[in-house]
């Protein structure tokens, strides 16, 4: 999946050359640079494998004229490469591929075959800010996203409009040439990369001049989708077949994955499908119980609590959350009740409370009447040790 952002290093910086450097210097760049840090040379060196792929990801970009332009141009922001480099390198072939670092090709043609074979587009995504609410319900969203396109001046064969691309004259068509070598097993011919065409088999004479050759262009697409109710932040709820990155050679285009953020809610915390959140009550409400008005998606809702309700206690209301993705159900809606403490009282309300206070026997405050007889247990049990250190004083 393409990503948005890049942090691949410099294709020069890779292979140790110089922006202006010649072909073959940067063949000889590659080879030094592939044999040095090939897998079969350094095994279970992860860190090697790493700068091996590094190098062939490099030097298939600046072995090729048509790329390398390209990438001097536009770096790694080339819309031909779907903002993402180079199509990479995709695996070892252990003794066959030091042949290739001093050949440039391959038994069997392996890098020509890729290069003609069709190949899917890249996949691309599109990441969809929502409102709580728009998550919660579902809404309808308009959006605007880029991605390449085959270009509408050469229809895709990256030729001068009026013009086609031509069989190579070096490889007649098939992406390769035979090379001859001397080897310690004796003569052997293997097959190579035609340099002439970069393995695609044609060749472009005058290229056009709205995609500079590489039969793509940049366009904006804008898309319009239902997104349904209960979605989730971060997840990837949407797959639009087609819609990526063009393929190559004949190849399928690749998908595009919605996915969403939703911004938080002043009020609320989500848990899958049930909401959570705090409900301020007075002093009085708690003790007497009683209806509160309790907020919910849809405004707010009658509930009674019970006498004695205590800080920190919490309630349901079920069918109150979020709508199931997909489904007919509802998650929960729970809320935790949190006793205020009154601030601010006049003489008149302190003197009330002075004589609601005289009324009280101790029995209607459970936890300090226990608390009360856990301390008076524990000295009892600990009274011989207080009084010897009272002693000492």
């Amino acid at each position: 999946m393409t990503a948005v952002a890049n942090k691949k290093r410099d294709y020069y910086e890779v292979l140790g050359v110089a922006k202006g450097a010649s072909e073959e210097e940067i063949k000889k760049a590659y080879r030094k640079a592939a044999k040095a840090s090939h897998p079969d040379l350094h095994p279970d060196d992860k860190a090697a494998e790493a700068r091996f792929k590094e190098i062939n990801e490099a030097y298939e970009v600046l072995s090729d004229p048509q790329k390398r332009a390209r990438y001097d141009q536009f770096g790694f922001d080339d819309p031909q490469m779907g903002g993402g480099g180079a199509s990479g390198f995709s695996g070892f072939g252990g003794f066959e591929d030091i042949f290739d670092m001093f050949t440039g090709g391959g038994f069997g043609g392996r890098s020509s075959a890729r290069q003609n074979a069709p190949q899917r587009g890249s996949d691309l995504q599109y990441n969809l800010t929502l409102t709580f609410e728009e998550a919660a319900f579902g809404c309808r969203k308009e959006f605007k996203f880029q991605r390449n396109a085959v270009c509408d001046a050469c229809g895709g064969t990256g030729a001068k409009p009026g013009t086609q691309p031509q069989t190579c004259p070096t490889c007649h068509g098939s992406g390769q040439q035979r090379v001859t070598m001397n080897s310690p097993f004796g003569q052997m011919q293997t097959m190579r990369t035609c340099p002439t065409c970069g393995g695609k088999g044609k060749t472009i004479k005058e290229r056009c001049a709205k995609c500079a050759g590489s039969g793509f262009m940049r366009v904006t697409r804008t898309v319009t989708l239902n997104v349904p109710a209960g979605v989730d932040d971060g997840q990837n709820f949407k797959t639009i077949p087609g819609e990526g990155e063009p393929g190559r050679n004949g190849g399928p285009s690749g998908d595009l994955y919605i996915t969403c953020t939703v911004r938080p809610h002043r009020i609320f915390k989500r848990d899958r499908y049930d909401l959570y959140c705090d409900v301020p009550v007075s002093f009085t409400q708690a003790a007497l119980g009683g209806d509160i008005d309790v907020p919910t998606l849809e405004g707010t809702t009658k509930f009674n609590i019970p006498a004695g309700t205590q800080e920190g206690t919490s309630f349901r209301i079920r069918g109150q959350g979020i709508q199931q993705l997909r489904g007919s159900g509802r998650g929960d809606l729970y809320f935790t009740a949190h006793v205020e403490v009154p601030r601010h009282l006049g003489e008149k309300q302190k003197d009330l409370l002075r004589q609601f206070e005289d009324s009280l026997n101790g029995r209607e405050y459970e936890r300090r009447k226990s608390f009360g007889d856990q301390v008076r247990s524990y000295i009892r049990e600990n009274a011989e040790r207080f009084k010897e250190k009272f002693d000492k004083k």
